[in-house]
């Protein structure tokens, strides 16, 4: 079992899909931290500073209630924090996991299939090539 497990989330009903294998791997005292990565945009001589804080706005209200969804899921027997953070979402992932002294994180692979899913880009992917902790893919019905 495990005392802290990262749980990442888009928002997606991909990322729900992992819900079920956190619980099971979380110890009775144990916390889960359901995080969700915003985007950041700078500012640019095309767009203006206004339009990109306004932006960067929604992406961050995105991801906490992308957040607020997935925690919302969990039985209220398991200790959820809910976290957001603003960067790329692979590295911040695993800046938290190191920061938080989490065990493992359980990440659920892309919707994508066919070709796209051989595309270098995934966040589980570079999750899974730079994280320093165990990491659990949990593959969608989809792929």
């Amino acid at each position: 079992m495990y005392k802290k497990i990262i749980l990442p989330t888009d928002g997606s009903t991909y990322a729900d899909l992992s819900i079920e294998r956190a619980t099971n791997l979380i110890a009775d005292d144990g916390e889960i931290i359901v995080l969700s990565v915003a985007g950041k945009f700078t500012s640019s001589a095309f767009q203006s500073r206004k339009r990109v804080r306004k932006a960067n706005e929604v992406m961050k209200k995105e991801a906490k209630m992308a957040v607020d969804k997935m925690a919302a899921k969990f039985d209220d027997d398991v200790n959820i924090i809910k976290m957001v953070k603003t960067g790329f979402p692979a590295e911040t992932i695993n800046q938290v996991a190191e920061e938080e002294g989490a065990d493992l994180i359980v990440i659920t692979s892309s919707g994508k299939s066919g070709i796209h899913k051989f595309i270098i880009g995934s966040v589980a992917e570079k999750v899974l090539k730079t994280s320093e902790i165990d990491v659990l893919l949990v593959h969608n019905n989809d792929e």
